[in-house]
């Protein structure tokens, strides 16, 4: 691996997903192996559990950490030929090989405007840093991509997972502010990698990119979508055709508990109680995300060890 900026960056899903469950039962065993190297962390947005988890993964291979919260220290400019007589002091292409010189390894996050459709299907941060960085790039999700949370997905599933194959669903919920596309992608993408069977539910106008669902049934029916499964990941996202629109508010999506049954329920938090789903899903037996949360260090470490092995 030499990158991971998104899913085709993982030559065998199976391989990694199993080697990041070993390493999960000592995760200090390569503590040499990040000795003298340094992670720089930029974050154009805000993080919680991203944050956390790729600085502990970093740290769990001895690797030191910088973070530094971008837009709050200086304004990049990413248009090229542009004349900078606005608000922004420094162009990524100095920016991007400076840090360069402090990194053995850059990991962004970057989220999508949800103004400029195209502008967000280039990737203009992530694309920038690859173009002129001269160290491994780490996606901490991008405008549409959220490659080390589905990574986690994956991991989780194989943890929990009774079946060869299980049914799984990722269903729409509502919520009030208009959100990215990129964890429904990644996840999307991630499961078409797997030995699963898989279905999206959501209300009409909620279709996600063709790029992204190819083959993978679509079912407006939530509760025939919901029949039988095994897996049920809820996460919300704005219209794709209606760019970053809130078409639907409509609380009968909500995930209850009586809708979940007996399947396993996941999320990748934050997550809106009573909105998104109720307490009795989050708080019930079937909830994942905590353990999700949790795999999200052995998601980053398990990349991160890939990049320096491969340094």
């Amino acid at each position: 691996m030499k990158k991971y900026t998104d899913l085709q960056d993982i030559d065998n899903i199976e391989a990694l997903v199993n080697e990041a469950i070993q390493l999960k039962k000592n995760p200090y065993q390569f503590l040499d192996l990040g000795k003298n190297k340094t992670l720089v962390m930029l974050f154009f947005n805000a993080s919680l559990r991203t944050r956390l988890s790729t600085e502990k993964a970093a740290r769990n291979l001895g690797m030191q950490v910088i973070v530094m919260n971008v837009n709050a220290a200086w304004e990049l400019e990413f248009e090229e030929g542009t004349i900078m007589n606005l608000t922004a002091s420094e162009h990524v292409k100095e920016a991007a090989q400076v840090i360069s010189q402090y990194a053995d390894c850059i990991a962004i996050r970057a989220f999508a405007s949800l103004t400029d459709k195209e502008k967000d299907l280039q990737e203009m941060v992530l694309s920038s840093f690859q173009k002129y960085a001269s160290v491994p790039i780490v996606n901490m999700e991008s405008a549409t991509a959220h490659p080390l949370q589905a990574l986690a997905d994956a991991i989780t599933l194989k943890e929990f997972s009774g079946k060869k194959k299980p049914k799984v669903v990722l269903s729409w919920a509502p919520h009030p502010k208009a959100l990215p596309h990129a964890v429904a992608n990644s996840f999307v993408q991630m499961m078409q990698l797997l030995e699963v069977d898989l279905c999206i539910s959501h209300p009409k106008g909620y279709e996600l990119s063709d790029a992204v669902v190819k083959n993978t049934t679509v079912i407006y029916d939530q509760e025939e979508a919901l029949r039988d499964a095994d897996f049920v990941y809820v996460k919300n996202w704005s219209s794709f055709q209606s760019y970053g629109q809130v078409l639907s508010q409509d609380p009968t999506w909500m995930m209850t508990q009586e809708k979940l049954g007996t399947a396993k329920f996941m999320h990748c938090l934050p997550v809106r109680r009573n909105v998104v789903v109720e307490d009795a899903v989050l708080d019930g037996p079937n909830s994942l995300v905590i353990a999700q949360a949790n795999n999200r260090t052995y998601a980053a470490q398990i990349v991160l060890k890939n990049l320096l092995e491969n340094q």
